[in-house]
Formats: structure tokens, sequence, C-alpha cells
């Protein structure tokens, strides 16, 4: 298959799917549509829950095997739509649709890399994995279908990033908060109001510094995102929620970010999940020494993916921009496709490198 009938194939498959709702833990209707595609490729995809994949024809167990993976589920769209998010639209080398950008153009090129690179006799195996429930973290995704898959001793990871290497992008830690008072009448001097007591809490979050800085995602960052307090007007609350976002580097665990929080916080505060950890690829890796050697610039990325649950070295690569993601008229360029695809296999046809079995 040429490049050229790779590009269009993967624009019509995009397109297609931007026209189908694919919301996180409701992507039944796009499981089933890209399970009936592949049917009519003649292939055998497998699917667990609203995940499927595939696995290279000629599969050879003496081979190492790579992973390449992105999602088929996208955010709800923004107030701020001029276009029909689920209506695909070509404008001026743009193609406009709700997941066109994050992270469609991924799925379609890396979907079409697989079909070219196991056409030919490769040093490698490959699996091509689209999963679910990537924008909230879900169970159900990726996390359900490691363990399905054969040993994998590298994986890659489609995110919009400008076809650039990000091998490191933070971890998630969300926190809530809980500052109790004394409910009172407004009126009177009376009562103990858990807002007052929880403003110097929230900006002890908004200074609060971890020393260790990493060179390629800087330091932890800790926003609080939401409060929640009050009856009505004319009691004193006697009870402040607030949440805090963090986003930790590769410096720190999920774990060590907790404890300390937690021994100097003056309140309760716990955490939702301590599962999405930091990730980072070795920059000796030889796909990485490859990645420079085509002329890409690695660099370390904010923002999380289903690289966080990827227990072997992965590396985040994508076409689109992060910028655009989860924006009124999202969109991708046609031509970061075709070169997504170009890139893509230049970066795997043929790689070799000592990867264990």
């Amino acid at each position: 298959m040429d490049r050229d009938t790779s590009f269009f194939d993967a624009v019509d498959l995009l397109k297609n799917l931007i026209a189908i709702p694919s919301f996180s833990r409701d992507e039944t209707a796009a499981a089933d549509f890209l399970e009936s595609y592949f049917r009519k490729e003649k292939l055998r995809p497998q699917r667990k829950g609203n995940n499927l994949w595939l696995v290279s024809p000629n599969w050879d167990e003496m081979k190492s095997a790579i992973l390449l993976n992105s999602h088929i589920d996208t955010v709800r769209p923004v107030a701020g739509w001029t276009k029909e998010p689920f209506s695909p639209v070509e404008e001026e080398g743009k193609l406009y649709g709700l997941g066109s950008n994050d992270a469609g153009a991924s799925l379609v090129s890396l979907w079409q890399t697989f079909r070219i690179l196991t056409a030919k006799e490769q040093p490698n195996n490959f699996i091509f994995l689209a999963s679910c429930e990537e924008e909230v973290s879900g169970n159900g995704g990726i996390e359900t279908i490691l363990p399905e898959l054969p040993p994998i001793a590298l994986a890659v990871v489609g995110e919009p990033t400008n076809m650039q290497p990000a091998i490191a992008e933070k971890g998630l830690l969300v926190l809530d908060g809980t500052v109790r008072g004394k409910a009172g009448h407004a009126a009177r001097n009376e009562g103990e109001n858990a807002i007052y007591k929880a403003l110097p809490i929230i900006r002890w979050f908004q200074e609060l510094p971890f020393p260790m800085i990493s060179d390629l995602l800087g330091a932890v960052k800790t926003t609080v995102t939401m409060i929640e307090a009050g009856t009505q007007h004319n009691v004193i609350p006697d009870i402040c929620r607030f949440t805090v976002d963090v986003r930790t580097n590769e410096l720190y665990t999920n774990e060590q970010i907790l404890q300390y929080i937690q021994e100097n916080c003056p309140c309760e505060i716990h955490a939702r999940s301590l599962r999405l950890n930091s990730s980072k690829i070795d920059p000796d890796h030889p796909l990485i020494q490859h990645a420079i050697r085509l002329g890409l610039k690695p660099f370390g990325s904010p923002t999380l993916s289903d690289q966080t649950h990827i227990p072997v070295p992965s590396l985040k690569i994508g076409p689109g921009a992060s910028a655009r993601s989860h924006t009124a008229d999202e969109f991708v360029y046609l031509a970061e496709i075709r070169e997504a695809i170009d890139i893509y296999i230049r970066l795997l046809d043929n790689f070799n490198s000592i990867m264990p079995h």
C-alpha cells in the first residue's frame, strides 16, 4: 500500500469516527463501527469492553512486540462550538470535528502504520490497540487490556504532540480537602466560619513548594480548582470542601506527594487515586536516539495520557497540538496526518534494538 492511499484511508476513517459520539465510558457505537471496519478488511480484531486490538498477522514468538496505542473516546463538546462537533468538515486544509485532534488523528495514523509495517517482514511484532476511557483514566480502558495482550517490550502512545517525542509526562493526583467549622447565625458574632478557616489552607496549596525540579517536567504543580461551602446566606458555614489538582513530576511518586501533604496540611486530605504517576523513558533508549537522528526533539509533556499505565518503556508522539484538545471547533491539519504516518513508519520500520523477549 502506498503512502497516498494510506493517507486518504486514514482521513476517511477519521471522518467516520468523528461522526459517532464516543464520550468516555460510552464508546460502544464507535467500538462497534471499528470492529466492523476491521472485519471488512479481512482482519480478526479482539475485543474486551470497548477496547479493540490487532496483532501482526505473521506473529513470531521469537520476536519482541511493540504496542501502537491510541484512544477512541472523547470529552464532551464545550459550549463555544460554532460548528457541529459530529459533522466532519474540511476547510482550508483543516479537518474539524470533536476528537479530530485528541486523539483521532493519532489513532488512524497508527492504524495505517500498523497496516504498512506488518505487510512485510519486520524484526518486531506489532500490536495495534484502540482503547477507551482514556479521557477519564477509567478502569475499563488500557489497564484492563494490558494483561490480555502478549508481552510487550516497547510502546508508542498516540497523542497530539506536534509529532515530537514526549519522553516524559506529568502524573496526576486529585485531592479532596475538608475544613470543619461551627454553624451559627450570620447576624450574630457566633459560630466558626469554615470558609475563613479554609482560606489560608488554600493559599498554602497555592504556594506549596516541592524542592526537586525536573529538567523535563519542571516543578510539581498544585492548583485548587473547586470549592464548595454554605447552605444559605444567613448561616455561618460549618464545612468547606475543596479539590486540588496536583501535577507530579518523575522525581516523586504520588505516594510521596500525598504523604508530605497529609503530614503538613492542617485539614482532612484524601486522594481519589494514587495510580496516575508520572512516566519517563530513558533518553538513551535506542528508540529515542533513533528519533533524534531523524531530527525529532524530545520534550517533557505537562499532560497525562494512558502512558502512565504502561509498565514498559513508552514514547508519546502524535499529530496535532495539545493546545487544541478539549477546545471549541477542534481540528487537525490534514497535512499533520500525512506527516504522522511518514514519521511513524520512519521511526519503526525495521527498528532493531536489543529488547527483552
